[in-house]
């Protein structure tokens, strides 16, 4: 009786060993992509041909779940998050914020702890259920609820990627100005392209290698400029006006640390249902928190020096990042620190892997029409799209970054709320998901409660925020009045949270799902 009632609910006990069973219905094996006649089939066996991965929000069966290495995930998020975009958020804190050193390294280490939760907690569903993220997210939002989540989850994944490309070619700017914007943009972009378009396996691959040279010219960058003397343990301020850039930097670390949250299970649905969820968890946790303490922390340190050396701030304010290392790296190591600053920006192909592997899945969930063009098509609409983006851009990287990293903040501080929510209170924990059902509207949840939730979570984002454009009537409450100070993201988890706790109860006992 008892092996019967767990088997129902996905979980058997074996007389040996516990054993994790999933029902696999609605899986779907990989033979299947080529069954056929159709322009889909014929892509599909064009693709498959060459290695590249035809899957793509398709359920994965047990039987092809062969990334069994744990440590896998961890050095996936170690090389996506060892480069020069995390160094510039750490950057932030002088320029835009006009913190301290010390407050800013207390912010960057309790912020990231924080933001990197989610990101470590949801990828230990890929193995259990082997479900993309988006797609396990209709078990919180709904079959067409979710649909609003990818909009957002696409915009992230262009968004992130269009920042982080500014962030690469002004590197390679500062190396030879004579390389345009968009000329840098173009080479990032198409190197991330030809990863990405291979799929889950060689995006690992890569990432398991990539981040190794940028922590060598990291370590190398922390070297010179500590010979130099440049830097300044700046004073951290005090009152209201020390409140208010506190949260506000706060909150586009946590944009920038939790922004993996809404794809984090892409990368672990290869992984076998018996993987251990702890170690899946431990792996991700550090391979992500160590880059973004490392990288951060090693940019506010360097940007003290922009306060008062002339060519650390003549840097930064000709070519943003690149400029600032150029300054640390050229005058000692001359073409070697040239070489330095051109692999750094390379580095932003590791960085933006996740962005466009996971935007051509996302893609496809939005509706039967876009899940019928492979993942792989989707992969270079979405390469042309950020770089459409980027371009333009490419000026205006600063204020761009700090919108950005804001907004991000606030959607999936909504999503991590009714997310949760539902996990703990109405499934109660894995063994409450039927992950056959995946793609059943029926017998998924409605969404109503989850899309009138995230609606209030929007409202708390707005009440709480402190942007340039707007200054929400709490967040103008606190630090000075002019620039107030942002807690959007923490209003926006309490909200959505909260309300869905209780539209949610409404919803299950009116519809019974």
């Amino acid at each position: 009786m008892r092996d019967n009632m767990d088997m129902e609910y996905g979980v058997r006990d074996g007389d040996e060993k516990h054993h994790v069973y999933v029902d696999e219905s609605g899986a779907v094996p990989g033979e299947s992509f080529e069954v056929g006649n159709s322009l889909y089939a014929k892509l599909q066996r064009f693709a498959g041909k060459f290695g590249i991965e035809q899957r793509g929000i398709e359920r994965v069966p047990e039987d092809e779940r062969t990334d069994t290495a744990p440590w896998h995930v961890g050095t996936m998020w170690l090389a996506a998050n060892m480069v020069v975009s995390s160094f510039a958020i750490g950057a932030l804190a002088v320029p835009v914020f006009d913190l301290g050193f010390a407050d800013t390294i207390l912010t960057i280490l309790f912020v990231n702890l924080l933001g990197i939760t989610p990101v470590a907690f949801w990828s230990t569903f890929g193995p259990r259920f082997g479900l993309r993220q988006m797609v396990l997210s209709r078990f919180y939002f709904g079959y067409y609820g979710v649909k609003l989540i990818a909009i957002f989850n696409v915009l992230a994944c262009v968004g992130w990627s269009s920042v982080n490309v500014i962030v690469g070619a002004q590197l390679i700017n500062a190396v030879n100005p004579k390389v345009p914007g968009y000329a840098g943009i173009i080479i990032i972009a198409a190197a991330t392209f030809f990863v990405t378009l291979f799929g889950y396996r060689i995006v690992h691959a890569y990432e398991k290698w990539s981040w190794i040279p940028s922590f060598i010219i990291f370590l190398i960058v922390l070297g010179e400029f500590a010979h130099s003397g440049k830097f300044s343990n700046l004073p951290m301020g005090v009152g209201t006006s020390e409140t208010g850039s506190v949260l506000s930097f706060a909150a586009s670390v946590y944009g920038f640390a939790t922004g993996w949250t809404s794809y984090a299970a892409d990368y672990t649905v290869y992984q076998p249902v018996s993987a251990s969820r702890a170690r899946i968890f431990a792996w991700t946790y550090v391979g992500l928190a160590f880059p973004l303490l490392f990288t951060q922390m090693l940019g506010a340190a360097v940007i003290t020096a922009s306060i008062g050396t002339p060519e650390y701030a003549d840097g930064y304010a000709t070519s943003g990042i690149g400029g600032l290392l150029a300054a640390v790296l050229f005058p000692p190591l001359g073409r070697f620190g040239q070489f330095c600053l051109v692999m750094l920006g390379l580095s932003i192909i590791a960085n933006n892997c996740p962005n466009i592997y996971s935007v051509s899945l996302t893609l496809q969930l939005l509706a039967r029409q876009t899940q019928a063009v492979p993942r792989f098509v989707w992969t270079f609409i979405g390469t042309v799209i950020y770089c459409a983006i980027a371009i333009p851009g490419y000026s205006h990287f600063e204020s761009v970054l700090e919108n950005f990293m804001l907004v991000i903040g606030y959607w999936l501080a909504i999503y991590t709320g009714i997310a949760l929510t539902e996990h703990l209170v109405f499934k109660r924990g894995y063994l409450g998901y039927a992950p056959e059902i995946y793609d059943q509207p029926s017998k998924l949840p409605v969404g109503i409660a989850a899309i009138t939730a995230f609606a209030f979570g929007v409202m708390g984002a707005v009440l709480g925020m402190a942007q340039v454009w707007w200054i929400g009537p709490i967040g103008k409450r606190i630090g000075t009045p002019t620039y107030g100070g942002d807690i959007g993201f923490e209003l926006a988890f309490a909200f959505s949270a909260s309300s869905f706790l209780i539209l949610r109860t409404i919803e299950f006992r009116y519809f019974k799902r």
